[in-house]
């Protein structure tokens, strides 16, 4: 399993269990990613938010990670986050088996995982794109976003 780091209390908005991917919302790669997710998860496990959106920007503080330069994804369950390659094992490992072979990306060293993490973050605009602002979701993938309870 992916090393995560802990914090003392419970992600804020997030029900016991609930797992939240957040991800960056004017980076093509990343909503991308989001399509995929939304797509092969047909069991919901995972929710989405951007880290441009005020639950994302709640997430982030919570985790003590920054607000306005995020070059990383990062994955909130209860108590403990991941970021970097171990957020991206943490998803696979919410997925169908059908992509259980991606697995086995945890057994090359962190170190390695997240030097081609980075390479990939660090130039996704350049190579992937970007928009000038957030994409909403679709309406019928708004559930799958994270709101804070009004």
């Amino acid at each position: 399993m992916p090393a995560s780091l802990t914090r003392p209390s419970r992600a804020p908005m997030l029900k016991p269990g609930e797992t939240v991917v957040l991800f960056d919302g004017v980076c093509k790669l990343c909503n991308g990613w989001a399509r995929f997710l939304i797509r092969h998860d047909r069991q919901q496990r995972v929710r989405l938010a951007t880290v441009q959106s005020p639950e994302g920007q709640a997430l982030l503080a919570w985790a003590g990670l920054p607000l306005d330069e995020f070059d990383t994804m990062a994955v909130i369950r209860d108590q403990h986050y991941w970021v970097r390659s171990d957020a991206f094992l943490e998803v696979i490992n919410q997925l169908p088996a059908g992509w259980a072979v991606l697995k086995l990306l945890r057994y090359f060293p962190r170190s390695f995982r997240d030097w081609c993490y980075d390479r990939i973050a660090l130039n996704r605009y350049r190579i992937f794109g970007k928009y000038d602002t957030c994409l909403l979701p679709d309406p019928d993938h708004e559930r799958r976003f994270l709101k804070a309870p009004v």
